[in-house]
């Protein structure tokens, strides 16, 4: 499958190129009002320009939610995954899959040196993957009916 071998970076060039993040000493309640304002499941934590974590959907269900914490009174650093899985934009697909998989994850920052590139959903990855698959498809098709070009 070679969609596999389709770099993160490829999935990064399609997307807005705005990522959204937030403070370490941000509200969780803030946060997840960010996140409900511009749709999307997490947020990378910033802190004085470096990548220090990032903060779920699941974070907040499993480590406020379920522990009878206060969202408005907690902040972000007590919840995050801290250090942030990452990956660079040459990652594969492939690679990217395994990683999220092995990691329970669902977020994957993607880092150009120390710079913050974007963040990749799994998502992003599966629909990557379902585009990739349908062009192959509709290319053999293609190939198979003569209407190919040669």
């Amino acid at each position: 499958m070679t969609e596999l071998n389709d770099t993160v970076g490829l999935i990064l060039q399609q997307k807005s190129g705005k990522i959204w993040s937030i403070t370490p000493d941000t509200s969780v309640f803030d946060a997840l009002t960010l996140m409900a304002e511009k749709n999307i499941g997490a947020l990378p934590v910033v802190a004085d320009g470096v990548l220090v974590g990032v903060l779920s959907e699941r974070d907040y269900a499993r480590k406020v939610i379920l522990l009878g914490r206060s969202s408005k009174e907690t902040e972000v650093a007590e919840i995050m995954l801290a250090p942030p899985v990452t990956v660079t934009a040459s990652a594969t697909i492939g690679d990217c899959m395994q990683i999220i998989t092995s990691s329970r994850i669902r977020h994957l920052p993607v880092m150009e040196g120390r710079r913050l590139a974007g963040i990749v959903s799994i998502g992003d990855l599966v629909n990557w993957i379902i585009h990739r698959q349908a062009e192959t498809i509709q290319q053999l098709h293609a190939y198979i009916s003569g209407s190919y070009p040669a």
